[in-house]
């Protein structure tokens, strides 16, 4: 027989069941086990749903005392027909498969009404949001470590359809990607992914006087280090290794599920504990992250396994140092610079000397560089570098 139950009424009685609690404190729980990535619970709704558990007889009112919940908060607890009302619907939860109405799908069956830019544009936002999730389901779980077997096991099943969507994104855009692939109303192959032109804003910007644009989370392969990037061997190694990772994901992605793509340009952060160290080009005082992006689809299994082909082919010990980096700067100061590296000074300068405080706004992170022109080729002056730097608006 059914419980009657909907997917979020259960889901609060369940954690009555566990223990009494009171609004603010399920509101909590939900929040801390990561419970809206399966059920929509939103914080007005919790007492409506209380409220028809209570009618029912499944919850009633208890002593507040019992749950240590402090005096003037209405407390509640599972009734025993709760409890028993609470013990089948789960395991009719657990035993019988439900359909699911995933609105993606809805989309993908109507991608002839979009035409090539769009769906791609589309795609990558769904990979984008999809790594996010992933990212706070893992930040959840590592929150509730000492939580019980079925905690930990709510986790690992969100993630295991996270990820199985993830694979299955990539296979798709993979499929897009082969050769002699079309796509609706498209008479062309998909062109490999390449940064450049899906974020042009951030990777081909026109303006040489700063300006604030929204970054959104990215994920790259990195290395750490220090010293004068022109002397040092570390940067050098470091760079190296990057660019043998990155094109060894490049062409693992093109015979399997990843799909091509442009390798990006190289990127940097840059901070120093000597606050001057820009200004005055003190570099044997830098610290660096240096940097290149990755599509989306790119997990860090990947970039692991593709570190570990590309040390063993390259011999390069600094291939090991090469690591994973999820990045969100989200508001920045951006301006695109042309010439010398040692002629940013001044431009730097004019950033937080002048644009910041203009604009009511403070730096919140490090110093980011990407470089659109390769020193070997071309003149000095020639050189073009994008400076970025994340901002809050003062009083936050």
């Amino acid at each position: 027989m059914s419980s009657g139950l909907s997917a979020a009424e259960l889901t609060l009685l369940g954690l009555l069941v566990e223990q009494p609690r009171h609004g603010y404190e399920l509101e909590a729980v939900i929040a801390e086990r990561g419970m809206r990535e399966w059920t929509e619970i939103g914080f007005s709704s919790i007492y409506y749903l209380m409220t028809k558990l209570r009618e029912r007889g499944l919850i009633a009112q208890t002593d507040a005392s019992q749950s240590g919940s402090g005096k003037g908060r209405k407390v509640y607890a599972a009734t025993a027909e709760g409890r028993r009302a609470c013990a089948t619907a789960a395991q009719e939860a657990i035993a019988q498969p439900h359909p699911l109405f995933p609105r993606v799908l809805v989309g993908l069956a109507n991608q002839p009404a979009l035409g090539r830019e769009r769906l791609l544009d589309a795609l990558d936002q769904r990979s984008r949001a999809l790594a996010e999730r992933v990212e706070d389901v893992r930040r959840a779980a590592s929150q509730e470590r000492g939580a019980p077997e079925f905690v930990r096991a709510i986790f690992d099943y969100s993630l295991s359809q996270l990820s199985a969507e993830q694979v299955w994104l990539a296979r798709y855009r993979a499929s897009l990607a082969d050769a002699g692939a079309h796509l609706p109303g498209s008479e062309t192959p998909m062109a490999p992914y390449d940064v450049k032109r899906e974020h042009k804003e951030l990777y081909a910007p026109k303006n040489t006087a700063w300006a604030v644009v929204d970054v959104p989370q990215q994920q790259f392969i990195a290395v750490d280090g220090a010293g004068d990037p022109n002397t040092s061997p570390a940067y050098a190694s470091a760079v190296e290794a990057l660019y043998a990772v990155a094109y060894t994901l490049k062409f693992a992605g093109k015979r399997t599920a990843g799909g091509d793509f442009v390798v990006a340009p190289l990127e940097g952060l840059w901070w120093s504990d000597q606050p001057d160290a820009f200004t005055t080009r003190a570099k044997d005082a830098w610290k660096w992250t240096m940097l290149i992006s990755l599509p989306s689809w790119i997990t860090k299994e990947m970039t692991e396994e593709a570190g570990q082909t590309a040390l063993a082919r390259k011999k390069l010990p600094a291939i090991s140092l090469v690591r994973h980096l999820t990045l969100r700067e989200g508001p920045s100061a951006q301006v695109l610079h042309i010439g010398s590296y040692d002629d940013e000074a001044p431009v730097l300068e004019e950033l937080h000397h002048t644009f910041l405080g203009a604009n009511g706004l403070r730096a919140s992170g490090l110093h980011h560089e990407i470089y659109l022109g390769d020193p070997r080729k071309s003149a000095p002056e020639k050189l073009k570098t994008i400076l970025r730097q994340p901002v809050e608006h003062l009083g936050r």
